[in-house]
């Protein structure tokens, strides 16, 4: 199959870096860390991704852009789960500084695409 244009943006590729992590994180974690805080955190940092692939598969810009806010809204969601399980001791700190930087890549990257979506 050949590679689709949205797997080439910088976005998507660390939206799926965030969201992969975290899968391989969450699978550590006890059953109760699981299914309280790590079924949230792998849905919505998995909705990161899917959200830049379904917006860019609708064709237009402005559905580009909708669903890139819905993105950029699920990763908002996944920096609130990873400061909250770093806060209760679920996630260690090098898991979060590790997280919190591809997220920090991530944000200003996709509020960006937003932009240029939007100013089209």
């Amino acid at each position: 199959m050949n590679k689709l244009k949205f797997e080439e943006l910088e976005i998507y590729q660390l939206a799926e870096k965030l969201s992969d992590r975290i899968w391989e994180i969450v699978q550590s974690w006890g059953l109760i860390e699981q299914k309280t805080f790590g079924f949230q955190i792998i849905d919505s940092s998995s909705s990161i991704g899917s959200n830049i692939a379904e917006g860019y598969g609708r064709g237009s810009n402005a559905d580009r852009g909708r669903f890139a806010k819905i993105s950029r809204g699920s990763l908002f969601e996944t920096i609130h789960w990873i400061n909250k399980t770093h806060r209760l001791k679920i996630l260690k700190d090098d898991e979060f500084i590790e997280l919190s930087e591809i997220s920090d890549r991530l944000s200003p990257k996709l509020s960006s695409y937003i932009k240029y979506l939007t100013n089209k």
